[in-house]
């Protein structure tokens, strides 16, 4: 099962990179291989600066060994060996009408000092943070989220998009980072479902990341902005960096199991702002688009 994952997502790498360097038409993913001393590594790619993508990676590993002991405590588990494998990414456009997006598809397994394994799952998901709504895009993205869930008996959209609007949610601000999509975890087997189901819809699902995504790009990516849009695009862009360091349970992991830093804060934008006490104006697009934040809605 690790092995075909990981393969899978190898090659999904290069398929997500080669699509966004097209969009954004001047710059290109540079790679950094790294290894973990402990066990595994992996490969971050990075694009920075372009026509279209401001800051975005797409990164692969692979990670492995002995999970640490504040791990165990978080898993409720003894002394025990892991296997954790995964696509992650970010991306955060250069403009304030293009949404930034986050997806994440992983593996895990567990086993005992025999090395048999004790406990397998799949988790992941992906979102969408816009700076400003259009509606059509809100429904563009979850429909072609609910149109792969609906193929795979295993999956819910509706239980899914709730785990989504449940766990991108900045609690200590009473809103959400983004219009969501998919969030599932802890992903096993079952006496309905086995681990060749839920890879199906993994593979599935991430295999669709681009059509999700890139659509919205290219139909946002040419239209005008303005400075004071683009301090509203930084100020939401501190709320993201606000969920990631604070709540985000793969950045804790990555932490807590000596993964490397620069891939890991990778998801962070370059530009930010932290604005005291800021509100948007009343009945403006960006007050618009904070309440939907605050009271998450049913795109499809």
């Amino acid at each position: 099962m690790k092995t075909q994952f990981y393969t899978f997502i190898k090659e999904l790498q290069n398929t997500i990179t080669l699509k966004l360097e097209e969009v954004d038409g001047t710059a290109t993913f540079q790679e950094d291989q790294w290894q973990r001393e402990e066990g595994g590594g992996g490969f971050t790619r990075v694009i920075e600066n372009g026509a279209v993508f401001e800051k975005g990676g797409v990164n692969i590993s692979e990670v492995y060994g002995p999970l640490p002991v504040a791990m165990q405590s978080y898993f409720k588990v003894g002394d025990v060996d892991f296997y954790a494998t995964g696509l992650s990414l970010v991306i955060h456009p250069v403009s304030p009408q293009v949404p930034t997006v986050h997806a994440n598809f992983r593996y895990f397994e567990m086993y005992d000092k025999d090395g048999t394994v004790v406990d397998s799952w799949f988790g992941g998901g992906l979102d969408l943070t816009p700076y400003y709504l259009y509606q059509e895009d809100a429904v563009h993205f979850h429909q072609v989220c609910k149109t792969v869930c609906d193929r795979h008996e295993v999956a819910d959209y509706a239980v899914f998009k709730k785990k989504c609007d449940e766990y991108f949610h900045n609690s200590h601000r009473g809103e959400a980072r983004g219009i969501g999509g998919l969030f599932y975890d802890y992903c096993k087997t079952s006496e309905q479902f086995s681990m060749e189901d839920w890879l199906a819809f993994q593979m599935d699902m991430a295999t669709h990341f681009l059509e999700a995504y890139v659509p919205i790009v290219e139909k946002r990516k040419s239209l005008s902005y303005t400075a004071a849009q683009r301090d509203w695009q930084e100020i939401r862009r501190g709320r993201y960096v606000e969920f990631n360091l604070v709540h985000d349970k793969g950045t804790l992991f990555g932490l807590k199991t000596n993964g490397r830093i620069e891939s890991i804060l990778m998801s962070l934008p370059a530009h930010v702002q932290w604005r005291y006490d800021h509100h948007p104006e009343a009945d403006s697009p960006e007050e618009e688009m904070l309440e939907v934040l605050k009271n998450p809605k049913d795109w499809v």
